[in-house]
């Protein structure tokens, strides 16, 4: 009876098993549902652009998510279990030597790797950020948890049992996330994480060349004097929530707004969120408000056309 046990035991981890797959691709869901609870609230320090959801469209964003979340990260769990995870389990099971968890946690780093090198060529991540470094240690927790499934498997003789594995999963995620967000809150209101807060430029630090998208180019000499090479402005007689811009040519004047006045979604001069640089071109759209974002080392100048909930952003970084 030993004998075979033995036997069945080593057929069953020759190859991928459903259970096993299974186990892999909930553990990676629910680590990726709180690492986008982590992103979530990294981002209450970074600049909104003036931009957010609110109202109807926030509501109808949570439903979206509540209804299409889960269902998306089990498929990408299950994406990431048959590209990292269990290939990996299936070359350590035919290692050389050496304890084959120690072989599988390390055949999944080097799988994770190379995923994360075709992310930053492909999709452009920073080489050393941290959604870089967290692609490439993603399949971590997943071999952790086969190596444990594995032991109790050999314990009990039986496998992990796939609804009791999802519903554990979503249930430490959930909790997780629930955590995770309100350390951010109560970061915010203890100050530990700090809002985001715009630089203060003056007159000379604005002076120079700044670029967007599509060859847009804006520079600002000192004395007032602006030239613009397929810059976005607001087009004439349209409604500021327009989408619409055109994109100017030629020269104009431009000036520093530190109170608001020119800002067309500040409520009036005193309640002006921002600074910002007005740009003023007499024969080519209407004067365009350029708010002052980014950070002191790295300022940006931006637009948005239309409504502040859904409009369309242009940015304006130092060239």
């Amino acid at each position: 009876m030993g004998s075979g046990n033995t036997e069945g035991t080593g057929r069953l981890r020759s190859a991928w098993t459903a259970a096993e797959v299974n186990l892999a691709a909930a553990v990676c869901a629910a680590q990726f549902a709180v690492a986008a609870a982590v992103w979530w609230v990294g981002t209450f320090d970074d600049d909104d652009h003036g931009a957010g959801l609110g109202g109807g469209l926030a509501a109808f964003g949570l439903l979206c998510l509540l209804v299409f979340g889960p269902p998306l990260l089990a498929g990408l769990g299950l994406l990431h279990a048959v590209t990292c995870t269990m290939p990996a389990a299936a070359l350590a099971r035919r290692r050389a030597r050496g304890p084959e968890t120690a072989w599988h946690l390390a055949l999944v780093l080097l799988l994770g790797a190379v995923w994360a090198a075709l992310a930053v060529v492909l999709l452009h991540l920073a080489p050393t950020g941290t959604g870089t470094l967290l692609l490439a240690v993603s399949g971590v927790l997943p071999a952790l948890a086969l190596a444990r499934a594995r032991r109790r498997e050999r314990l009990t003789g039986r496998p992990p049992e796939e609804r009791r594995v999802w519903l554990r999963s979503a249930l430490l995620a959930l909790g997780a996330c629930v955590l995770v967000v309100a350390a951010g809150t109560v970061g915010l209101a203890t100050g530990l994480i700090r809002e985001y807060e715009p630089p203060k430029l003056g007159a000379d630090r604005l002076t120079g060349v700044w670029r967007g998208d599509h060859g847009a180019v804006l520079r600002l000499r000192a004395g007032g004097r602006a030239e613009l090479s397929a810059v976005p402005a607001q087009p004439e007689f349209e409604d500021v929530t327009t989408k619409e811009f055109t994109r100017c040519d030629g020269t104009g004047k431009w000036f520093l707004d530190t109170a608001g006045r020119y800002d067309p979604y500040a409520d009036g001069p005193s309640t002006g969120r921002r600074d910002g640089v007005v740009v003023r071109v007499g024969d080519c759209g209407h004067d365009t408000y350029w708010t002052i974002g980014g950070t002191e080392a790295h300022p940006e100048l931006f637009v948005l056309f239309g409504d502040p909930d859904a409009g369309d952003l242009r940015v304006l970084r130092r060239g």
